[in-house]
């Protein structure tokens, strides 16, 4: 049987866990500040799942230990950081 193709995002796993995380109503893990659950997915105080150790770096997709709520804004600026802070060949 071949895999599913497509973004693994997309798939009910992931989408479970982001609700599971959503209904916590946690604050931000990176600025500490209260999260918009309710506003626009695009708006910067909305929730995306983010991942405390990296995808890249070889955090799991799936790992509930390994998922945290961010600001989008906090979650893209912390990406920012570590691309910054990366060893540079």
């Amino acid at each position: 049987m071949a895999p599913a193709a497509g973004n693994p995002r997309n798939r009910c796993p992931y989408r479970r866990l982001v609700d599971w995380l959503r209904s916590q109503y946690l604050p931000c893990s990176i600025c500490g500040h209260n999260i918009g659950y309710d506003l626009d997915p695009r708006h910067p105080l909305s929730f995306p799942l983010d991942h405390e150790k990296p995808l890249s770096r070889g955090g799991a997709l799936l790992d509930k230990a390994n998922a945290r709520a961010a600001h989008r804004r906090c979650n893209s600026s912390t990406n920012l950081n570590l691309e910054r802070r990366s060893r540079r060949w």
